[in-house]
């Protein structure tokens, strides 16, 4: 708990907040920011160049995308889509903090990872070689990760006490 004193007219006013849970809210924070960020980027990359996401996701010499099917724009931009507005979700919850904001963007990645990493635990196209593979379960699994610690690691957040006013009785000019 930290106490402040902050002085006014005729009075003081003490304030107290509670911060039990610091470390966290630390980490929801972190987890909410590689969120924010992973949604930005990879929403980015399919929107503004869908043909570029699709032939060369994730990059750094892997195909992840491209190996499971054919081309489709429509969808690319979709998936896109879908990204950026989880990658807004959670910038919100971010900026705004909050249990409840910050519960909400968990659970909407809760809600997109568990599919994806089953489809991604079930399938395996066969112009993906198992290092690719391996890599793509784990990323799709760090997604479900990062979705079920902001829902389930996010404390309840306490109010803050009403501030206690204390106001010194006035002098009386002396004459």
């Amino acid at each position: 708990m930290r106490i402040s004193v902050e002085g006014k007219s005729g009075g003081v006013r003490v304030r107290m907040r509670f911060e039990q849970h610091r470390h966290r809210w630390l980490a929801v924070r972190i987890m909410l920011g590689i969120l924010t960020f992973q949604g930005a980027v990879v929403g980015l990359w399919a929107v503004l160049a869908p043909h570029s996401w699709y032939t060369s996701f994730p990059g750094f010499g892997m195909h992840w995308v491209a190996a499971d099917g054919p081309y489709n724009h429509h969808l690319t931009g979709d998936v896109g889509a879908f990204f950026l507005a989880l990658a807004a979700v959670s910038g919100f919850a971010l900026w705004r903090g909050g249990s409840a904001l910050a519960q909400a963007a968990g659970l909407g990645w809760l809600v997109f990872a568990t599919p994806h990493v089953i489809y991604h635990a079930f399938h395996q196209p066969d112009a993906m070689s198992g290092v690719s593979f391996t890599l793509s379960l784990l990323a799709a699994a760090i997604l479900l990760a990062l979705g079920a610690a902001c829902l389930l690691v996010t404390p309840a957040q306490a109010p803050d006490p009403r501030p206690i006013e204390f106001h010194f009785p006035r002098r009386r000019p002396t004459r």
